[in-house]
């Protein structure tokens, strides 16, 4: 088991990205756009992703790396979904 993905949360492939004809990524997580990433840092993106496109564990983890942390718990609850 890796140290990094110890509940093998990225096995499950969480993320998805796109690629767009002016070279952006918009990454999703679990089919909601959480990042958009512009210019030079996108250009890295897609460079170390094709590097790696084999290994679908690392893609994932390629992805949940450059979005960071974005999930601590202080996501806006949605209008229809407050308990």
């Amino acid at each position: 088991m890796s140290e990094i993905d110890k509940r093998n949360r990225l096995g499950e492939e969480p993320f998805t990205y796109q690629t767009t004809k002016k070279g952006t990524v918009i990454i999703s997580y679990e089919g909601k756009q959480i990042k958009i990433v512009k210019d030079a840092e996108a250009e890295r993106l897609i460079a170390k992703i094709k590097e790696v496109e084999d290994n679908a564990i690392e893609v994932q983890l390629l992805l949940a790396k450059i979005t960071r942390n974005f999930k601590r718990g202080n996501e806006k609850v949605g209008k229809n979904n407050r308990k």
